[in-house]
């Protein structure tokens, strides 16, 4: 919280100030779940950052681990939306499946594997986004929202320390500790053959599969980018299938 220091904080969350700065330095290890909700409180927490801060805390990060197999059922669901574009990805933004309206939306991208690799580490991503940065930013919120929830991934903390190395805006953005998870947002898109696209995404939580989400983008019935939506679904494809590419470059991470 920028602008308060360590002793207004805990006036207005209602504690010694000693006691605060043991919690910030890690010397108190076992705050109550009464002190994390006052510390919210005084900090104006939204209720994705109150969650990540009792996740964080109370150490209530559960036994599961974040799954990578996408159920039949699932894929057969997916690939029946074929009027709209839908994926499912898992905690790392890893994209594990994609339908084909899907793939011929990020047809540019030289990689369909990691939404997050792919906008900070492909030139295209600048072109395609409208709003790079806001871009951006949603997605380190949303993997830091998914790094509490799975705190012993690997595969988080590969995506993290690959694009710290490689990208200082995503080492910038990561630094800022926003909390952000992804369950609905409007995009703007520029598309190379179907041009400027405003769709709505929605992220839909497979309670089934831990970390799993099936997103899927929209416009509204009857506009231009509706009629763009029809136009990409004619759209022929190239190239070899998203799952196999993403297969192949999660086996070369894992040798």
């Amino acid at each position: 919280m920028p602008g308060l220091r360590r002793d207004e904080v805990a006036l207005l969350a209602g504690m010694s100030t000693d006691y605060y700065i043991r919690l910030e330095q890690g010397r108190e290890r076992h705050p109550s779940e009464q002190v994390l909700r006052a510390i919210a409180g005084a900090l104006w927490l939204d209720d994705a950052a109150a969650a990540h801060l009792f996740r964080l805390g109370l150490s209530v990060f559960g036994t599961a681990a974040a799954s990578t197999a996408v159920a039949p059922e699932l894929l057969r669901l997916m690939e029946g939306m074929r009027d709209v574009p839908a994926f499912v990805v898992g905690a790392a933004q890893d994209v594990l499946a994609a339908n084909a309206m899907a793939r011929e939306l990020y047809r540019g991208f030289a990689r369909y594997d990691n939404l997050l690799r792919m906008i900070f580490l492909d030139p295209f991503a600048r072109e395609f986004h409208a709003d790079w940065e806001q871009a951006a930013r949603i997605a380190v919120g949303n993997l830091r929202a998914s790094s509490s929830q799975f705190p012993q991934d690997g595969r988080i903390e590969r995506i993290v320390g690959e694009l710290s190395v490689r990208s200082p805006a995503f080492t910038c953005l990561w630094a800022r500790y926003e909390v952000r998870p992804r369950t609905h947002d409007d995009k703007h898109f520029r598309h190379p053959r179907v041009g400027e696209l405003r769709l709505h995404f929605e992220a839909l939580a497979v309670t089934s599969a831990p970390g799993q989400h099936l997103s899927v983008y929209g416009a509204e019935p009857g506009s231009t980018d509706a009629d763009s939506l029809v136009l990409l679904g004619r759209l022929p494809e190239h190239g070899p299938a998203l799952t196999d590419r993403a297969t192949t470059a999660n086996e070369g991470e894992r040798k």
